[in-house]
């Protein structure tokens, strides 16, 4: 195993996977794509046609998958993700998805979200959108969660996971400042995941069975808040249990997955070179 580098802590070492222009564009894609499924209550007009028939949504659903996965195998495909990267991709769902049905049903006690925060932090945005949503689809096999709703959910773990990537400072924020950013994120980012997955099924509710229904005849003020009135109606609750959670376990065990993470990384050396020498005589 190399040395460490004089005058630096080992696990500066590690670094974020590089992805290529393929996936940025396929993310960008794919969210566009995936602002549009989430938001076109409040992007068509009232009286647009695709306000009519909520009933076609499950077909945006079927294409928003195929997306998912054509960003995932772009990921894949590219140098920066290599055997060691898929094996470590492999791993890091495989426990996320293990975590997930530890409280679940439970006041939205997920575990598995502070898991995908730190791993986006070390392992950067593109390979965070990739584990989130790989993570998501296998708790979704695991737990007999499948249904229309996991395009949307793997989508939304995707961007959770990959916004723990942009924070700054992944080459030199470390120690409990890092840890303390980790929470903070963590928090706001379990609700905005809740708010964002409201969307899904919101628009399914029937407006003669609640006045906090999506209407398709109502302008988008109204329909916004009628929106804010069914997240904290429906939502707050599990949106607060998530964020608890993901805050405890960041400041409790947060800096010790982070140097697991960090030193997994840097012995696996995902990006350096494959040599290869002269057979020792």
């Amino acid at each position: 195993m190399s040395a460490p580098i004089p005058g630096r802590p080992a696990d500066r070492q590690a670094r974020a996977l590089r992805l290529g222009p393929r996936t940025w564009l396929a993310l960008a894609l794919v969210s566009a794509v995936g602002v549009a499924g989430f938001g076109w209550p409040f992007l068509a007009p009232p009286d647009a046609a695709v306000n009519a028939h909520e009933g076609d949504a499950p077909w945006l659903f079927a294409g928003l998958l195929v997306l998912l996965v054509a960003v995932v195998a772009a990921a894949l495909s590219e140098s920066a993700l290599g055997a060691k990267a898929v094996a470590m991709l492999g791993v890091l769902a495989a426990a996320g998805a293990a975590l997930r049905p530890v409280g679940a049903g439970t006041a939205g006690l997920e575990p598995m979200f502070f898991l995908m925060v730190l791993s986006g932090r070390v392992l950067g945005p593109g390979f965070g959108f990739a584990l989130g949503s790989v993570t998501m689809f296998a708790s979704a096999l695991l737990t007999g969660g499948v249904g229309p709703w996991l395009p949307f959910q793997m989508l939304a773990m995707g961007w959770f996971t990959m916004g723990a990537g942009f924070l700054p400072g992944p080459d030199r924020l470390r120690g409990r400042l890092e840890v303390w950013m980790l929470a903070a994120y963590g928090f706001l980012a379990a609700f905005a995941y809740g708010t964002v997955m409201n969307l899904a099924g919101w628009t399914f509710m029937s407006s003669l069975a609640s006045n906090i229904a999506f209407d398709g005849d109502d302008p988008v003020s109204a329909n916004l808040a009628r929106f804010v009135a069914y997240c904290l109606a429906t939502s707050l609750g599990w949106d607060l249990g998530r964020a608890v959670i993901t805050v405890m376990l960041t400041l409790t065990v947060g800096a010790t997955v982070l140097r697991a993470l960090r030193r997994a990384t840097r012995r696996a050396a995902f990006e350096a070179p494959v040599t290869f020498g002269d057979a020792p005589r």
